[in-house]
């Protein structure tokens, strides 16, 4: 047996999937609609199901929506999911 010091091995990079630039566009884009709606963040979060801090952080762009939470919210607004899609994918493209 040696009696080196065992390497530290260093910590495997993390992965994720979260990409701000599209956290960013998406809360403009729920911004601007609800905004337009004329409705209150927070009746909005009601009427689409969703915690209202964690819509907040949505708008915000802290957070990056899953796919059911994209549909809720499209619901909540009477659009369609590809609708809000769409602005988000044109947003992030003109950038």
């Amino acid at each position: 047996m040696s009696s080196l010091p065992k390497k530290k091995l260093a910590p495997a990079p993390r992965s994720t999937s979260f990409e701000p630039a599209v956290a960013t566009a998406f809360g403009d884009v729920i911004r601007a609609e609800r905004l337009r709606q004329g409705i209150a963040q927070d009746q909005f979060a009601v009427l689409a199901n969703v915690d209202r801090s964690y819509y907040g952080k949505l708008e915000r762009g802290e957070r990056q929506p899953s796919l059911g939470l994209i549909l809720r919210v499209a619901k909540g607004f009477g659009v369609p999911a590809s609708d809000l899609v769409l602005r988000v994918e044109k947003s992030i493209t003109r950038e």
